[in-house]
């Protein structure tokens, strides 16, 4: 049986891009157009954030400590102090991300390098200018390794990370494709279709992969999370009591929750509960995310 709560008092405008802390042993995540990084506590059920400079859409855990994060400029790292931000220091901008855009989607390959693509603000233009980039603390930021995205999302890693799977989200994609992934040199090739998602309910929003190597995507506007196998045959959903859900990871003490962003904006009339945060406890384990190496 599936379980779904809704963690207390925290309504996201645009809710992105939630990560496990094992050692903290502490749930964090972002809004993206209110500045803010959000945190709970696992044990205590305690939350708490920072403010941002700019708008942070995706981060991931660096094991140095902070965060690194896609934002509007660039990538930073952001040192979480006591009360507020202890330090944002600027690591790449790259020269193809301009006036208008924003970095979106990203996590960390199993090897560390962090991973994020680029999309155009105003996604009603429909513009194909979003790239992918992969940033390494040796190598910096490569160049454009896949292009021609609009809403670049769904990044992750399958558990021997030798898979690599990207989605666009806009309405007139909804794609997943799968790469062959190259671990030593970070580099994805072979690029295909995983899913149609115009064939299931809502668009391809951010992922989370489970230790059996199946993929679980957010189906915004659907109200739904789906289960697909590395055949990419859907195997299971689960129906969410908010109609834009916008990325799921794994986590708790046991990798055995999934935490569950969402979006307010643009929600349907009675949408009672858009913009929270769920946490599903759905009876699958789910593989931990690697930290930034740097």
């Amino acid at each position: 049986m599936t379980v779904i709560e809704r963690v207390a008092g925290i309504t996201c405008t645009v809710g992105e891009s939630p990560v496990w802390d094992a050692i903290e042993g502490a749930w964090l995540w972002v809004d993206i157009p209110a500045r803010r990084i959000w945190r709970l506590d696992g044990a205590s059920g305690t939350t708490r954030h920072w403010n941002t400079p700019e708008m942070a859409a995706c981060m991931a855990l660096c094991d140095s400590g902070g965060v690194i994060a896609g934002m509007e400029t660039g990538l930073f790292k952001l040192a979480l102090g006591d009360a507020q931000l202890a330090g944002a220091a600027m690591l790449a901008a790259p020269p193809e991300l301009k006036a208008g855009m924003r970095f979106n989607d990203g996590r960390c390959d199993r090897q560390g390098r962090f991973w994020s693509g680029t999309m155009v603000l105003d996604m009603a233009e429909a513009r194909a200018e979003g790239q992918l980039f992969r940033y390494s603390a040796a190598d910096g930021i490569s160049a454009p390794v896949v292009s021609g995205l609009i809403v670049q999302n769904g990044l992750c890693f399958s558990p021997d990370g030798r898979t690599m799977y990207l989605s666009d989200s806009h309405g007139s994609r909804q794609l997943i494709w799968a790469f062959d992934y190259d671990p030593d040199s970070g580099v994805p090739s072979r690029q295909r279709v995983f899913v149609d998602m115009n064939a299931y309910p809502g668009r391809p929003d951010g992922a989370a992969m489970d230790v059996d190597g199946c993929y679980w995507i957010c189906g915004n506007d659907g109200g739904v999370l789906l289960r697909f196998t590395p055949q990419g045959v859907l195997d299971r959903t689960i129906e969410l009591p908010l109609k834009k859900p916008s990325m799921c990871a794994f986590g708790g003490a046991g990798m055995d929750t999934l935490i569950v962003t969402s979006i307010s904006a643009g929600a349907p009339p009675g949408d009672e509960w858009a913009g929270a945060t769920l946490l599903v406890q759905a009876g699958v384990q789910g593989m931990p995310e690697a930290r930034f190496r740097g």
